[in-house]
């Protein structure tokens, strides 16, 4: 009997442990059969809800782990709680290897969904999409609206973060060496009048704006997010490759274009041996809510990618920049 008490006392502490391990937002999608993978956040206020759009994995390929992607919609009312409402799926033909990882913009009382095509190798590109209800969606006729050009790059365009600063939009994404072996960030941009059309957007630089030099970025930075505070922009960024471990920084512009590290260590580095994101911190979305709090919301898991779960982190800022109030 001693025993039997013993270890269901055990068990209770193991289950205790297990949920205070778990973050407050812990999300993934679980339409797939047997996966449960959600990546790429990000986040807008529209008509009265919190709407996050982020890559989802319909079907796993041990050979191709770029293939069966396309982008999962979810609800909340509180930032942490969130349910699955809708999918977009691929449609037009330049979409039907895969389309994720999307970036969002409100202008017009629409919502501009950016996003790329997937499973195309350096022939991967960025498109635009808009929507009235925020889960019906149109497509540019335009698509694929970019992909950069040059030597220093193999043309692959991925990653789509959209942000409005000096009369200007710029489109930020990443990109890879001719090799493809190093991924970077670049920018294009066009002039705020733009529908967001193909001919609107010209590259802002004929090289990368950030690539991987420190030693925690490896061999990639990618997933630029954007914000401004103190009159200047900042950019969460993902550096080295998904489970590497990925994890987060954090570099700060005047103009868009030049950026500089706040720091040479991550913002947020990945959880340690044991929590929910040992394996990784990633793909960040910094989001200004409409009171201007802000939550950093990112990817993690434990099992070097068998799986994909989001969350968030309220951010405080001083006049240093971000830093991580919590939960």
């Amino acid at each position: 009997m001693k025993q039997l008490i013993l270890i269901l006392f055990l068990a209770t502490i193991s289950l205790n442990v297990s949920a205070q391990s778990k973050p407050k937002m812990y999300f993934t999608d679980t339409s797939g059969n047997d996966i449960f993978i959600a990546k790429d956040p990000v986040v807008v206020k529209f008509k009265g809800r919190y709407l996050m759009y982020y890559s989802k994995q319909m079907f796993q390929n041990k050979n191709d782990g770029m293939q069966g992607w396309n982008i999962g919609i979810a609800e909340s009312s509180d930032l942490y709680n969130w349910k699955k409402i809708a999918e977009i799926k691929p449609q037009a033909a330049y979409e039907q290897r895969g389309l994720c990882a999307p970036g969002a913009i409100l202008r017009g009382g629409k919502v501009h969904l950016f996003y790329q095509t997937y499973g195309n190798g350096p022939k991967d590109a960025l498109c635009h999409a808009w929507s009235a209800d925020g889960v019906n969606f149109t497509r540019d006729e335009t698509n694929p609206i970019f992909f950069p050009t040059g030597d220093w790059t193999n043309g692959r365009a991925i990653d789509a973060e959209i942000y409005q600063y000096k009369d200007r939009y710029f489109l930020y994404f990443a990109t890879r060496d001719k090799a493809g072996e190093i991924q970077k960030q670049g920018v294009a941009v066009a002039p705020s009048s733009t529908n967001f059309k193909k001919d609107d957007w010209q590259q802002a630089s004929n090289n990368s704006i950030l690539e991987p030099e420190l030693a925690w970025e490896g061999k990639c930075i990618e997933g630029a997010s954007i914000i401004k505070r103190n009159n200047k922009l900042y950019m969460f960024y993902a550096g080295s490759y998904n489970n590497m471990p990925q994890q987060i920084g954090v570099a700060v512009s005047s103009d868009g274009v030049k950026w500089k590290r706040l720091s040479d260590k991550p913002f947020l580095a990945n959880g340690r041996p044991g929590s929910w994101n040992s394996s990784e911190s990633g793909h960040p979305c910094i989001y200004e809510d409409d009171n201007g709090d802000t939550y950093l919301f990112y990817q993690g898991n434990d099992d070097k990618g068998k799986t994909w779960y989001l969350s968030n982190l309220k951010i405080g800022w001083n006049r240093k920049g971000p830093y991580i109030i919590g939960e």
